[in-house]
């Protein structure tokens, strides 16, 4: 069996890229399972239900994933509980509206999805993400065959300390958030894929998907500056996991697909 993940969508050339490229890559590589991680497709910041809509509508989405950047959007918090295919950090403050995880169901195969967000350089107050994964898998025992788990950090150490925690537990870890692909995608020893981070899919002549020349400015002289999203060379980045009907992984490989159209 097959499961895309994609990374961060940023903004409308990120949303492009994948209702472009998605539904092709799906039946080209007959994937089963699509998951994308959506926390940036709103202007760059949060996301809302008109485009969860067009995501799982015109891309053919399994499931959207949330981020740090989850409530970015005024009244999502009121939205979110009317998408049963999407799912929030799990280890946010259990006060929190919206799913912590999620069970797709393809071709007889039964898909534990969730997020942890890292505590290393991050912002949310958050649970531990070790232990929430382990309460997620033992909640949910006998009701999934395989478990897909997103770490949405900034520290790799962090990331990679979570990848071999669950190795031989999830199909898949995979790292979301420094919208920059790392070069360690792999197997580890007891069949869990793993990449620290996926990178983004939107604008690669950007800084994190944001014009150039006001992320400059504003490292050289500290004053606020207006980030919009930018435009140029967008790509869809997205891991590609093999796994076998036990859950185990057999090969993962990053993907990196330019947008046509694009300059």
């Amino acid at each position: 069996m097959k499961l895309l993940f994609i990374g961060d969508i940023v903004g409308k050339p990120g949303r492009e890229a994948v209702t472009a490229l998605v539904p092709r890559l799906r039946a080209e590589r007959s994937i089963d399972f699509v998951v994308a991680n959506g926390e940036n497709a709103a202007g760059g910041s949060g996301i809302t239900g008109s485009l969860c809509d067009i995501l799982f509508r015109e891309a053919g989405l399994d499931a959207i994933t949330l981020g740090d950047h989850v409530w970015d959007q005024k009244g999502w918090e009121n939205e979110i509980a009317n998408f049963p295919r999407v799912c929030r950090p799990a280890n946010l403050p259990a006060s929190n509206p919206g799913r912590t995880h999620l069970i797709v169901e393809k071709n007889g195969f039964r898909l534990l999805v969730f997020t942890v967000l890292g505590r290393n350089f991050m912002g949310p107050k958050v649970d531990c993400p070790f232990a929430t994964a382990d309460r997620l898998l033992e909640e949910n025992a006998g009701q999934f065959d395989g478990a897909f788990v997103e770490v949405h950090a900034e520290a790799t150490s962090e990331k990679q300390a979570l990848g071999w925690y669950l190795d031989g537990r999830a199909v898949a870890v995979i790292g979301t958030h420094t919208h920059v692909a790392t070069a360690d995608a792999a197997v580890l020893r007891h069949g869990t894929a793993f990449q620290c981070d996926v990178g983004m899919t939107g604008p690669h002549e950007s800084v994190l998907g944001r014009e150039i020349a006001p992320v400059i400015a504003r490292f050289r002289d500290g004053m606020p500056k207006r980030f919009d999203v930018a435009t140029g060379d967008v790509r869809l980045s997205a891991s590609l996991v093999e796994f076998d009907p036990q859950g185990c992984a057999q090969r993962i490989e990053w993907l990196s697909l330019p947008h046509a159209g694009t300059h």
